[in-house]
Order: structure tokens, then C-alpha cells, then sequence
């Protein structure tokens, strides 16, 4: 063994309790994932911070499901069951008065977050990427509640997204008390992200691949590790008031046909070409968003014309959750589904654009969903046997993964969200890997890249 291999192997962070190698004399540092920590060390320090930024997360996450929960049952009459039925039992003139109601809370209320904490951060993905993953304590909260109550009320965005930010402000401000590194503080933030994703949607596998594969952009063993413990953690508290079933619930166990794998090639290049449309509309909606002033009257104009299209479409109200689910179990038309495919992504950006603060998960799937049972409808025609839900599923994979550019997250996600689809994980892989090369390739940004504030360019076109 070379005095250059010895050196490296005395080099790993954390130093192992065994130092006598194995009889072959190979160093444990050749896995390339189980290397070196990096710059965020795994210290006793780090662990006690993630432990208590994921139990954080949890109780954020109960918290914010819990004004979520209350606004829908005073909006909607709503507790349990399908949300859509719920909205549809109300007359025209409460769920427009709703959503107009929640125009002009959330344009009021953003107004005056952004102009009185315009120097405090809220957008978890800039911060954790480009910046110091600081985030900024009352605007994180005030723009959480909001974003939650809105939604509640009818606004065609995630749920998603608040937890998530939720999460980072726990990270944040733990690592700061706790004087932890950038590094280290950066990949806690990530932690607690992904962590606020999977406690709301008791996804633990795939809010940690969440964290690697969007926030973090590794799956090496220093980053899976907190990662996954961080997502336990926070689904597990979360079960104190949350449910412990999938969101999804009772999907049929599908089997995979030979037509259905063929579909999926041809439907993952489709939505492929769909997905980088849809992810430019997330980033105009973001960047023309409406500021200042113009908040007052955009926002209930911008919900006031959801509130119209829901007089025939109520499947539009929320952030699509049932939409995705009646996909999923086949209840439902083909001309609905292709109705909705084709809305639901449209007032998910006009209702960005009116200047809200939310996710585009839900609505991501939701769309991958309904688009999926319209073309595997369309598709049976020509060559049947394949039931309507099967196609869902591969489509609803196929397309948060391909938005996301997060495959692995994408594929997982779906199958925790739904607890079905693993007899389908061959059609769905084909279909999310051909989906996720071509946005990759056509554009390559994702709904999150998509959203980050504008920078300055130099003249060459790159950030200064």
C-alpha cells in the first residue's frame, strides 16, 4: 500500500472506530458515496441540530395542515372525503366570494409582508443554492400562513410549499443559535425542506431523495444520511395529528401491459415536450408577478376569474389533489380529463402571477394525472385492455419528475403518494426517463430554477 493511499485514507471525516483495514488492504474510501463528509461535517453538533429542526418541521407542518384543514371547513363545509364534491355542493355565488375573499386577504396581506420585511428571505431555494440559507423569521411565517389560508380558500396552488419553507426557517435559525458552517447550515435548510415536504404528504423516501436530488444536488452517503433521518423524523412527528395513509388513497393494484409500455415511450417524449412549456409558464408567472401597490386589485381579479372557470370546473379549486385521484382510480371522463389538463396548469400560473406565494407540486402531478388518463383513453381506442388509472400514474411520474429534473424523487414520490404503482415501475421508469432527458436537454430548468428571482447578467449573458 502506497504512503499516498495511507495519507488519503487517515484523511476521512469521520475517522472510523476500526482503523485496521480489511486483509485485502483496499482503503473504505474507494465507494465514491462514502467518502470524505466535505465541508458540512457530520459532527454530534450537526445531528443534534437536525433532530431538532426536523421535529420542528413536524410540528410546522401540523400547524400549518391544521389552518389549512380549519379554512376549508369554513370555506367549503369541508373535513373529509373528496375536496371537489365538497366545493361543487356549494353554490356558484359562495365559491366565487370565496376565492374573491381570498384575493384580497392574500393581496392585502402580501402587500404589506413584502414592503414592511422586504430585507428578510423567503425563497428557501435561493437561499440554499446561491445565498448564505438564511431565512428571514417573520416573513417565512407571515408568508406560510397566508399562503396556507389562500389555498384553504380555493387558490389553485400547492400546499406544499409552506412547509417546506417552514422547515428551512427551522434549519436556519437552529443552525445560527447552534453556530454551525455555511455548509453545514446550507445542507440542514436542505434537511428541513425536504422534511416539510414529507411530513405533510407522509412521503419520508421520497422527501429525502427531495432533498438530495433537488435541494442538495448529491446522493452521497454524507448527504442521504440526514437527509432520510431528518425525513423520519419530521413524518413521524407528524403523525401526532396528520394522517398515516397514503394521500392518495384506495388506487387498484394495476398490472402492466405490453400496450402500456409502449404508450409510456411515446407518452414520456409528449409530456417531455409539455413539461418544458409548462415550466417556462411557471417562470413568466414568476417573473412578470404582480408587486407593490398592484397586489390590491390583481390578486382577487386574478382569483375572482378561477372562481368563474370553477361555476363548471370546481376540480380546479386547491391544488388538485382529488383532480390527481379520480385520474388515479379512472372515474372519470375523457373529455373532462383533457379539459383539465389543459386548464389546470393556466390558473395555477394566473394565480402565481397574481402575486401568490406557493407550490406547484400538486398541480404538477394533477396535470401529469389527467393528461395521462386522456391520451391512455385516446390510446385504448387504438389498442385496449389497459385500464384508465394505470396510464395516470405513469403519467403523473413522468411528469413531476421531468419538472422537477429530480427522476429518482419523481418515481418515489408517486409510489408513497399513492402506495400503488410498483407493478407499473417499468413503464413509469421508461416514461420518466425519456420525459426528464428531453426537458433536460430542450431547456433544462425545472419549476424551482424556473422561479428564482432575477439576478443581474454581465454582457456575455452569465450571472455577475
Amino acid at each position: 500500500m502506497s504512503q499516498g493511499s495511507q495519507d488519503r485514507e487517515r484523511q476521512r471525516v469521520p475517522q472510523p472506530l476500526l482503523k485496521r483495514r480489511l486483509i485485502s488492504g483496499r482503503g473504505a474510501m474507494e465507494q465514491p458515496n462514502a467518502t470524505h463528509d466535505g465541508a458540512a461535517a457530520l459532527s454530534l453538533r450537526f445531528w443534534m441540530a437536525l433532530l431538532a429542526t426536523s421535529v420542528l418541521t413536524g410540528l410546522f407542518g401540523i400547524s400549518l395542515m391544521w389552518i389549512l384543514n380549519h379554512v376549508e371547513l369554513w370555506a367549503f363545509h369541508y373535513h373529509s372525503g373528496d375536496y371537489t364534491q365538497a366545493v361543487a355542493a356549494t353554490s356558484r355565488l359562495r365559491r366565487l366570494t370565496s376565492l374573491v375573499l381570498a384575493g384580497f386577504i392574500g393581496g392585502g396581506s402580501w402587500y404589506v409582508i413584502r414592503r414592511m420585511w422586504k430585507s428578510e428571505k423567503s425563497e428557501i431555494d435561493d437561499a440554499v443554492w446561491h445565498g448564505d440559507a438564511r431565512l428571514g423569521v417573520r416573513r417565512s411565517v407571515a408568508t406560510s400562513v397566508v399562503s396556507e389560508v389562500v389555498i384553504g380558500m380555493g387558490a389553485s396552488i400547492g400546499r406544499e410549499a409552506a412547509p417546506k419553507l417552514m422547515g428551512g426557517l427551522a434549519g436556519s435559525v437552529i443552525a445560527q443559535w447552534m453556530k454551525l458552517s455555511l455548509a453545514q447550515r446550507r445542507l440542514l435548510v436542505a434537511c428541513g425542506g425536504g422534511a416539510g415536504l414529507a411530513c405533510v404528504y407522509n412521503v419520508p423516501l421520497g422527501g429525502a431523495l427531495f432533498t438530495a436530488e433537488v435541494f442538495y444536488g448529491s446522493l452521497s452517503l454524507p448527504t442521504v444520511l440526514p437527509a432520510l433521518a431528518s425525513s423520519l423524523i419530521a413524518t413521524w412527528v407528524g403523525w401526532l395529528y396528520l394522517p398515516t395513509g397514503a394521500t392518495y388513497a384506495d388506487i387498484p393494484v394495476y398490472r402492466c401491459t405490453a400496450s402500456l409500455e409502449v404508450w409510456s415511450l411515446v407518452a414520456g417524449a409528449v409530456i417531455g415536450l409539455l413539461g418544458v412549456f409548462y415550466v417556462r409558464l411557471i417562470g413568466l408567472a414568476a417573473h412578470y408577478r404582480i408587486k407593490g401597490i398592484h397586489l390590491f386589485w390583481a390578486m382577487p381579479l386574478a382569483f375572482g376569474v378561477l372562481g368563474v372557470i370553477g361555476f363548471w370546473y370546481p376540480e380546479l379549486f386547491g391544488n388538485g389533489k382529488d383532480m390527481a385521484h379520480t385520474a388515479f382510480i379512472g372515474a372519470a371522463g375523457l373529455g373532462l380529463m383533457g379539459i383539465l389538463f389543459v386548464l389546470k396548469p393556466l390558473v395555477t400560473a394566473l394565480t402565481l402571477s397574481s402575486g401568490s406565494a406557493g407550490g406547484v407540486f400538486t398541480p404538477m402531478i394533477a396535470t401529469g394525472a389527467v393528461f395521462g388518463a386522456f391520451a391512455g383513453g385516446l390510446w385504448n381506442h387504438w389498442w385496449p385492455g389497459t385500464p384508465i388509472g394505470a396510464f395516470a400514474l405513469v403519467g403523473a411520474a413522468a411528469m413531476i419528475s421531468s419538472t422537477m429534473q429530480a427522476p429518482l424523487a419523481g418515481f418515489v414520490l408517486v409510489l408513497e403518494l399513492t402506495h400503488s404503482g410498483f407493478n407499473l415501475a417499468i413503464p413509469m421508469g421508461l416514461a420518466i426517463v425519456v420525459a426528464t432527458l428531453i426537458v433536460r436537454q430542450v431547456d433544462g430548468y425545472s419549476i424551482y430554477s424556473a422561479r428564482l428571482p432575477r439576478v443581474a447578467l454581465d454582457p456575455e449573458g452569465t450571472v455577475s
